[in-house]
């Protein structure tokens, strides 16, 4: 049989192949390759025209069925969601759930990746996305998981990010990617002042209008005493410029 042959005695295989990988919401067909076992064993039969007519998967499947031929069906969504977290040596460990992490600007913080054990080797892409910049790190996977280690948090890190796991099997490239990580860099100077030095000021503020207060109550009774004084004050002589009683007799006449 020549090549053109074998190709149009496999497209029943690759077309029954992309529907089966459709139909488990797997992607897309991969590979396809049949092989014999050395014994019968449970299989799902599958009828290809049945696929091939627009016909639901599980209406075209035999399960009770028994063969030594083997068909090895590979579709592209073949990996596992990676998860992904953060932990900072100041504010402790981030649980993966969480949507968002906060860290300290000048603390130390890692992103870990990881995923479910399936293949072996592989590498975690660390994707990252700003306002400023999207750099990419990458690490090999070691024990399917990798930590990027930032020994000091800055403006520049605050973003997006997401692990990526690659890995090469059944002579293909694949990947998977995990959910999106909102990391935000506080700054403790800001903090400071917020929490110190703004309750200092107004502490200061308060105390400075209550001595004000004080002194101008203390300085009313003395300017008031001072003036009956000097107007009721019958001590006054005529040597010191008093006029005595003839000079006002005389002065009313």
């Amino acid at each position: 049989m020549d090549s053109s042959g074998a190709t149009r005695a496999m497209d029943p295989f690759h077309t029954t192949a992309a529907c089966v990988c459709r139909e488990l919401d797997c992607g897309s067909a991969v590979s396809v390759g049949e092989r014999k076992e050395s014994s019968d064993r449970p299989v799902w039969w599958i009828f290809p025209d049945c696929v091939q007519s627009g016909s639901a998967l599980r209406e075209c499947v035999v399960s009770s069925y028994f063969s030594s031929f083997i068909l090895d069906l590979t579709c592209s969504d073949l990996l596992l969601q990676p998860n992904i977290s953060a932990s900072s040596s100041v504010d402790g460990v981030s649980e993966a759930q969480q949507q968002g992490f906060q860290v300290s600007r000048g603390s130390t913080f890692t992103i870990s990746c990881s995923i479910q054990p399936q293949y072996p080797g592989g590498s975690f892409q660390l994707a990252f996305t700003s306002s400023i910049t999207s750099p990419n790190y990458i690490l090999p996977a070691v024990n399917h998981s990798a930590h990027f280690l930032f020994p000091a948090a800055e403006p520049a890190h605050q973003g997006s990010y997401s692990c990526v796991y690659h890995v090469h099997v059944f002579s293909h490239d694949f990947s998977s990617e995990s959910r999106r990580l909102s990391l935000t860099v506080s700054d403790p100077t800001g903090l400071l002042i917020k929490v110190v030095v703004l309750p200092l000021t107004l502490l200061l503020v308060i105390a400075a209008l209550c001595f004000y207060r004080k002194a101008s109550r203390g300085q009313k009774p003395g300017r008031q005493e001072d003036i009956e004084l000097d107007y009721y004050n019958p001590g006054v002589s005529a040597a010191e410029g008093g006029p005595t009683e003839e000079e006002g007799a005389q002065g009313a006449e």
